[in-house]
């Protein structure tokens, strides 16, 4: 998979909401200053008011920037059908099994799936429709109510040397933590508050950029 997953936003309204922005403004800054992945998480969204937020991010993500849709595989068809740019999906352990998933966005679309132990990684690989995992959580994080135990940089860069998928880091991620997640084989790094929550997300972003691009 070429995908350059290196600066990857995920979303979270009600954080950005209570940073004082609107998330499309937020994912619109991201985009334009090094963010070269989003990936829209509304857990406790309707289906119907997700794919309004998809929809509106659509419309302001650049071509060269991947927009996978959180768990909802129904949305993401949804929005496909609409004429969407959207790019794929990504789901975790307790959602549809990753080669139903396939069989359900096709060939084409960009797959990815959250896994947080050996045998998960192996599973990844060997199901062979998996395009890259998200491994984590690097720290204890508030953004994600079931996220595994933190495994830190070290335990981090254990579990990525085991796949030969790409690896992206998420979990209470900053622009500190960039350097050593690409120097232990990461090929990208998840944030969420990190952007959602900055004064100034389009800075915010600049930074990551920065940082990822220094290692």
């Amino acid at each position: 998979m070429n995908t350059d997953l290196s600066v990857y936003l995920v979303t979270d309204t009600a954080i950005a909401a209570a940073a004082g922005h609107d998330l499309v403004d937020v994912v619109r800054a991201a985009a334009a200053n090094g963010v070269t992945a989003v990936q829209l998480r509304e857990k406790d969204a309707p289906a119907r008011r997700f794919l309004d937020t998809v929809l509106r991010v659509a419309e302001v993500v650049p071509p060269d920037v991947v927009l996978v849709v959180n768990d909802r595989v129904d949305v993401f068809l949804a929005a496909r059908a609409a004429g969407a740019r959207v790019s794929g999906v990504h789901v975790g352990q307790s959602d549809l099994p990753a080669r139903a998933v396939r069989e359900l966005i096709g060939p084409d679309a960009v797959l990815g799936l959250s896994a947080s132990s050996p045998e998960q990684l192996a599973a990844a690989s060997a199901s062979g429709v998996v395009d890259y995992v998200g491994i984590g959580t690097l720290r204890a994080t508030a953004t994600k109510r079931d996220a595994p135990p933190p495994l830190g940089h070290d335990g981090f860069a254990r579990l990525a040397a085991q796949t030969d998928l790409p690896a992206v880091a998420i979990g209470g991620i900053g622009a500190g933590d960039l350097p050593g997640l690409r120097r232990a084989g990461a090929a990208g790094a998840a944030v969420v508050s990190a952007i959602c929550a900055a004064a100034e997300p389009a800075a915010a972003a600049r930074m990551l950029r920065a940082a990822w691009d220094a290692a």
